[in-house]
C-alpha cells in the first residue's frame, strides 16, 4: 500500500487546478469586472461575476502568474460559483484567516480549499494564493453597491 502525505496530496491539488483551471475565461454578460495584480512577483488576475440577487451565478478569471496564485483563483471559483454573495465573502475570510494562521480550517467545510494552507510554510507566497480571495472581496463589494 503506498503512503501519501497530506503535503503531497495538497501539492497534488495545487497542480491539478494549475494544469487545469475551473472558470478561466470571461463571463458575458457580468456584472462585475476587476483588475488586480501582485506587483512584487508579477501575479495578474481578472474577475468576473455575474449575480442573480444576492447569488453568485456566474464566476470566471483570466490572468497569468505562479501555479499557487492561478490555483488558488481556479479553487476559489469552483467553490464560490451559485453560492450566495455574503457567504462568498465570509468564506474569503476564512481563507485570509487560515493563511494568516489564525486558524487551521475546517477540511470539511474547505474541502481542497483546505490545501492552500500548505502555502503558509512560504510567507512570500501567501500574497500570491490570495490575489483571487482579495480580489473576490472588493468585487463583491462593488456588486453589492450596483
Amino acid at each position: 500500500m503506498v503512503r501519501v502525505s497530506l503535503e503531497e496530496l495538497y501539492k497534488e491539488v495545487i497542480l491539478d487546478h494549475y494544469r487545469t483551471p475551473r472558470n478561466k475565461g470571461r463571463v458575458d454578460p457580468h456584472d462585475v469586472a476587476l483588475e488586480r495584480n501582485n506587483p512584487l512577483c508579477g501575479d495578474e488576475i481578472e474577475l468576473f461575476l455575474k449575480f442573480d440577487g444576492g447569488n453568485v451565478e456566474g464566476i470566471g478569471f483570466e490572468g497569468k502568474g505562479c501555479s499557487i496564485s492561478q490555483a488558488s483563483a481556479s479553487m476559489m471559483t469552483e467553490k464560490v460559483k451559485g453560492m450566495d454573495a455574503k457567504e462568498a465573502a465570509t468564506l474569503a475570510e476564512t481563507i485570509k484567516a487560515m493563511m494568516a494562521g489564525e486558524t487551521e480550517g475546517d477540511p470539511d467545510e474547505l474541502e481542497d480549499l483546505v490545501s492552500l494552507k500548505g502555502v503558509v510554510k512560504y510567507p512570500v507566497r501567501i500574497k500570491c494564493a490570495l490575489l483571487g480571495w482579495n480580489t473576490l472581496l472588493e468585487a463583491l463589494e462593488e456588486g453589492a453597491r450596483t
